[in-house]
C-alpha cells in the first residue's frame, strides 16, 4: 500500500471531523464522559484494530484519549489509516 499525496491525505481527512496530520501520522483527541468510558472506547477501538491488522498508537489522560494513526512499514499515511479513522468515528458515535 503506498503513502498518500499530501492532497489525497487533505482530502481523506475532509470526511473526518476533528482529524489532522500531524507529521507522518493522523490524530484526534477524543474526550469521554468518563474515565470508564474512556477505557470502553479504547476497547471497541482496538478490536476495530485487530479486525484491520492495523494499530494505532493510543493516549489515555483521565477522559480523553488521543489517536494517532500511521503505517510505519510504509513510512507515512495511507489509505488503511484514513478506514481505520473513519471506523474509529463510527463508533465514537455511541461514546
Amino acid at each position: 500500500m503506498a503513502v498518500l499525496s499530501e492532497e489525497q491525505v487533505r482530502q481523506g481527512l475532509g470526511g473526518l471531523p476533528g482529524w489532522e496530520r500531524s507529521g507522518d501520522e493522523i490524530v484526534k483527541t477524543y474526550e469521554l464522559a468518563s474515565f470508564p468510558a474512556a477505557i470502553a472506547f479504547v476497547t471497541r477501538v482496538g478490536f476495530l484494530a485487530e479486525k484491520a491488522n492495523h494499530h494505532p498508537d493510543l493516549d489515555i489522560r483521565w477522559r480523553k484519549v488521543q489517536v494517532a494513526l500511521s503505517t510505519h512499514d510504509q513510512g507515512g499515511i495511507t489509505e488503511k489509516d484514513l478506514e481505520l479513522a473513519g471506523e474509529i468515528e463510527s463508533v465514537s458515535a455511541g461514546k
